[in-house]
């Protein structure tokens, strides 16, 4: 049970460090970059459904900022606070 445990643990750390990859590479004008593209394809599958739950407030219409990528990166963290004391 340790290993499963260890190994969602690791799968959700290198997912939030795609993440925060993805997010740094938004910075950068690099559209036809294979990293680029790779990140935006492992994390875009989580992130959309997310937008669009937070386009649906009303206060985060008028933001130019996708905060998608900041709440799901929250999710993960209280899912492997969840794994680890479980």
């Amino acid at each position: 049970m340790d290993f499963i445990r260890n190994m969602a643990i690791i799968f959700i750390r290198v997912f939030q460090f795609t993440l925060f990859a993805r997010a740094i590479m938004s910075w950068f004008p690099m559209s036809n970059n294979a990293i680029v593209s790779f990140l935006y394809n492992v994390t875009e599958p989580l992130l959309s459904p997310v937008r669009k739950l937070l386009f649906k407030i009303p206060a985060l219409q008028r933001i130019p900022i996708d905060f998608s990528i900041i709440a799901v990166f929250l999710l993960l963290d209280i899912l492997r606070i969840l794994v680890i004391t479980s």
